[in-house]
């Protein structure tokens, strides 16, 4: 199973990093996540340099995609050619997007009459695609996921996992990450954002 973190120039480093950590230590039980960009190396929106783990062409082999966010989305929504490459299928694959990425999957035609998270400063944005906004940091109907706020990028991690390999594994992952002493809190918060969604 293999998840594509989609991850564009000017990319929040928060929104792809701790959902493709978080992912990627399910590896031994088959489930990895890889930083997917157009260009071979992108650069952060506080200039840090990354190369691309895989590129565009992955995205229809992946099981799961993720839609990063970025100071740059509306250049990439403005991009009829970018968009072209991300050819996403929600009857085979997770698709999920954080903060601004749902101004990608709204542009897409993906969200239909779907209410959507975003972040404060995206969500003008996203509203005026004709997509509801949420105050929540989380909101998943069928394949389609969306989170608003950097750290919701967990809840999306959690999500993938949870669909994929069930509310036992994401709960060892969230264990293992959490703050000391944060344990359960963290695990429980987490799963109580996903869960109603979370289960095929």
């Amino acid at each position: 199973m293999q998840v594509a973190v989609v991850t564009f120039d000017g990319f929040n480093e928060l929104d792809s990093f701790i959902a493709a950590a978080l992912i990627n230590r399910c590896r031994k039980d088959g489930l990895e996540a890889f930083i997917t960009t157009p260009t071979p190396v992108v650069t952060s929106m506080n200039g840090v340099e990354v190369t691309g783990q895989r590129p565009m062409e992955f995205v229809p082999e992946a099981d799961a995609v993720l839609i990063g966010s970025g100071v740059r989305t509306r250049d990439v929504v403005a991009d009829d050619r970018l968009l072209a490459r991300l050819p996403l299928d929600p009857e085979r694959q997770l698709v999920g997007a954080q903060c601004s990425g749902a101004l990608v999957l709204a542009r897409l035609g993906l969200l239909g009459s779907m209410p959507a998270c975003t972040d404060s400063k995206s969500r003008p944005y996203v509203e005026a695609e004709g997509v509801t906004v949420l105050d929540t940091p989380f909101h998943a109907e069928g394949n389609i996921a969306t989170a608003g706020g950097c750290l919701a990028s967990q809840y999306l991690g959690t999500w993938v996992i949870t669909r994929f390999l069930g509310t036992e594994a994401a709960r060892g992952v969230l264990d293992y990450v959490a703050p000391v002493g944060e344990n359960e809190e963290t695990v429980e918060r987490a799963l109580r954002a996903v869960m109603p969604a979370a289960v095929r």
